[in-house]
């Protein structure tokens, strides 16, 4: 047992180093010419975002979480940068980047955007039983187990996770009753698969014109979308005054403690209801119900988008999506602080089975994508409305266009209601595949 303290373990210091390296990143990415142009031409300044403070964390000079053993005892440290940025800063872009939203030519995006999310779902559907019988038939013993301990049933919280989030996983480990001390390898597969994957997505928004070519996408409702609000922002465009910015984030952070305090309401008195019900797969379906998150992330975007037909709108051309996007940077930052690329090669195994996972549930994707004409953008968020839920599919959203990123949090949503009866499905593919 030896201690992990990282070199840098003050939350102010990692902040500041967080900052730091987004400065470096808008930096490098305003040259106009030489290096640095060349470059962002291929790697996205938000991938950069995600992947320095992953390498910071893997080179152990900060970290979001470590252990200690004074006197022998083990001790559990964590920051509290990811919470407050997922749960403040999140919440505030969505609002931010809500309120300037044509909610006529969001859902005119047609029904291009459904079929991709609900092919993330059956990616990931298939692909836990597929990747456990490919697996098995070089390591048996990586996907075997017995009773509690099968590793099918800690798979069964990969599948709640990567279908809904992280009440869904709850629900799925509930459920499976999985060893609880081996409860901790399925996170690490959680965290390193699902981060290599947005990591990779977040790469393909770089290319996404060559990909909308050799798709053949037809990407024209996504594009009059981003020219009607490109449009408005020019519109009611303006030097933003003191005023305007303090108004601003009186509006963003107004209507976040609004949504946390109807949240606060909802979600107990919800989880009581469910609590109540007698039959186990209505009940556990229902678990995200009782997801603070959820109501908190939900809340926030109606809220936003009931100031989009009011004057707040805009306020857009005083740079509210602007201040959005650097909220999401930061969250983006804070993700990736959460990766340590080390642990890679922690359990070989389980992460290989992820990554066979993962790997299915993207081919799938891009099949349908080429059958149907569906943009990388359809394709990417689809994904992360499946596999990162509503902290990560806004980001790869707004990553395209900020108006988008309310598009990143329908599809989520519709993920956390889809999310355990679809991860059972998956469950019961995985045991038979077992042999469970």
């Amino acid at each position: 047992m030896q201690d992990s303290t990282p070199f840098f373990s003050n939350e102010t210091i990692v902040f500041g180093l967080l900052m730091a390296v987004l400065g470096f990143i808008f930096y490098t990415e305003s040259k106009p010419d030489g290096f640095w142009k060349k470059f962002y031409k291929v790697v996205p300044g938000l991938f950069l975002a995600y992947m320095l403070p992953a390498v910071l964390t893997t080179s152990g000079l900060i970290a979001a979480d470590w252990k200690t053993y004074p006197d022998g005892v083990e001790t559990e440290h964590s920051l509290e940068l990811y919470y407050i940025s997922s749960r403040f800063l999140l919440p505030a872009a969505l609002v931010l980047m809500t309120l300037s939203i044509d909610l006529k030519a969001v859902f005119n995006l047609g029904w291009r955007a459904l079929i991709m999310f609900f092919t993330g779902t059956v990616g990931i559907v298939i692909g836990g039983p597929l990747a456990i019988l490919i697996v098995a038939a070089v390591s048996p013993e990586t996907v075997g187990g017995e009773g509690f301990d099968s590793v099918w049933r800690g798979l069964s919280t990969l599948a709640g996770s990567w279908i809904g989030g992280g009440a869904n996983q709850a629900a799925m480990f509930e459920i499976y009753q999985f060893n609880p001390e081996r409860f901790g390898q399925m996170i690490i597969v959680d965290i390193v698969v699902a981060n290599i994957w947005m990591a990779l997505l977040l790469i393909g928004i770089g290319s996404s014109d060559k990909f909308d070519r050799w798709l053949k996408a037809d990407n024209s409702a996504i594009e009059k979308l981003k020219n009607k609000v490109t449009e408005f922002s020019l519109s009611v465009k303006r030097d933003a005054s003191l005023a305007d910015l303090v108004i601003i984030m009186g509006l963003a952070f107004g209507m976040v403690s609004l949504a946390h305090w109807g949240a606060g309401a909802i979600a107990p008195a919800l989880e009581g209801w469910v609590a109540t019900i007698e039959n186990n797969i209505s009940r556990n379906a229902l678990t995200f119900l009782g997801s603070s998150f959820f109501w908190m992330v939900s809340l926030a975007t109606i809220g936003a988008i009931f100031l989009s037909f009011t004057k707040a709108r805009n306020y857009e051309g005083a740079g509210a999506s602007k201040i959005g996007s650097l909220f999401i940077y930061i969250l983006v930052a804070s993700i990736g602080m959460k990766m340590d690329l080390a642990k890679i090669l922690d359990n070989p195994g389980l992460i290989a089975v992820g990554l066979i996972w993962m790997a299915f549930h993207a081919g799938l994707l891009i099949l349908v994508a080429k059958l149907i004409r569906a943009p990388y953008f359809f394709l990417a968020v689809g994904s992360q409305a499946n596999v990162g839920g509503a902290a990560s599919a806004p980001v790869v959203a707004a990553a395209f266009h900020p108006s988008l990123a309310t598009v990143g949090v329908l599809l989520a949503v519709l993920g956390y209601a889809v999310g355990t009866l679809a991860a059972i499905g998956c469950t019961v593919l995985m045991q038979l595949a077992a042999g469970g």
